[in-house]
This record gives C-alpha cells, structure tokens and sequence, in this order.
C-alpha cells in the first residue's frame, strides 16, 4: 500500500437499495471505512452516510480490491447480515489476475491465518495459532504471463484471497503487499455477493462487473 491516499472522485455506484439494503459497487482506491488520521477521513462509508444518511456497515474490502459491498440501512438488517456473514451464508465470488500459470485447473486452498504483527498489516500462514482459512479458486483464462481466476471464500479472513493466491506461488498483481511486480492497480474485484433479504428471506445477488 502506498504511503499517499488519493481516493477517486464522484458519487458511489448504487446496484440496490431499498428500506433494509444499500448495495454499491466501491471502487479501487477507496477505503471502505476511516482510516487514522483526518487525511483517511473520506471512505466508502462516509460518502453513503453523506448521501443516504443512515447507512450501516456491514462488511469490508480492502482499500484497492474493488466490487459489490453490502451496506444495512436499519439496525434490524445489520444485525441479520452480520450473522449471515458470521455462519458463512453469503456467498461471493471474485475475480483476479494472477502472476504465472497456475499447473491445475483449480483446486482448494486451506491455510490458517494470522496478522504477522511486526509487519502489520501484513498477514501470514500459521499452522499452529492461525485461524481457519479456505478459499476454492478455478482458471478462468490463461494470458501470456498472468492467469485470470475465480476466488470463492468459504471464510473471510484478512488479506485472505491474497495471502493464498501468493502461498501457492501465483500472488495477485498489483498487490504491493504480497508481490512485487507492477501492475496499475491490485488485480482483485469482487465481482458477485449472494445474500438472503433481511425482511423475509428471499435469495437476491448482486453483479458488479470486473472493470480489468
């Protein structure tokens, strides 16, 4: 990550709202929420707030990963998102450019994770005190130095779609954490967000398409 902020200018794209939901697609660049210090102020979630006062978070994405981002408008529907966040029944599904080819067609990875705390923000595999991670991931296309992939998480972790994508020898271009090649952006966008509707239950999901 960079030591200069320059968020992108204008107004959240909206792909739903209604009176429980407010989904956007966040671009690359934006924080999700404030970071420390008056000059990380302007996020995701302070425009929505600005815009459609109210609004709740209910989940994140890392600064340069763009995509669909799921925000509650009552109190009601962030506690019932956060659980379905909690007991894994979203289901999401991103896009990445990867360094290399990967042998397999895809595969699952399954590697525990914990924030390596003098490299913050940095995370990393430990078999030992890691908490569980997995993350199905399948080629979608082969380019001449780079692999288009899709990344479905079963957990959240932090970092964790990067961290994975780099442990198996293919990190994430662009990613200035876990690679180090340069690429004009992190190559990693959460293209679809499956959820049930805080007021029922009914299956809705959200597409955000990859902008690379």
């Amino acid at each position: 990550m960079s030591d200069t902020y320059d968020p992108p200018a204008g107004p959240p794209v909206v792909l739903h709202m209604d009176a429980e939901l407010l989904v956007v697609d966040k671009p690359s660049g934006l924080l999700s929420v404030p970071g420390k210090g008056a000059h990380l102020a302007d996020c995701l979630l302070a425009r929505l707030e600005t815009a459609y006062p109210g609004t709740l978070l209910v989940h994140r994405l890392d600064r340069d990963t763009s995509g669909v981002m799921v925000f509650a408008r009552t109190k009601t529907a962030q506690r019932h998102l956060g659980l379905q966040f909690e007991r894994r029944h979203m289901s999401k599904r991103y896009i990445a450019r990867v360094h290399g080819h990967p042998e397999a067609e895809g595969g699952v990875i399954d590697l525990p994770l914990i924030a390596d705390w003098p490299n913050r923000p940095k995370q990393m595999v430990d078999h030992a005190r890691g908490k569980p991670a997995r993350t199905h991931w399948s080629v979608l296309e082969r380019e001449a130095e780079a692999a288009r992939v899709a990344l479905l998480p079963e957990t959240g972790r932090s970092h964790q779609l990067r961290v994975h994508m780099a442990e198996i020898g293919h990190p994430i271009l662009g990613d200035p954490l876990y690679f180090d090649g340069v690429a004009p952006r992190l190559m990693l966008h959460a293209e679809r967000l499956g959820l049930r509707h805080p007021d029922g239950g009914a299956p809705m999901e959200f597409v955000a398409p990859c902008p690379f």
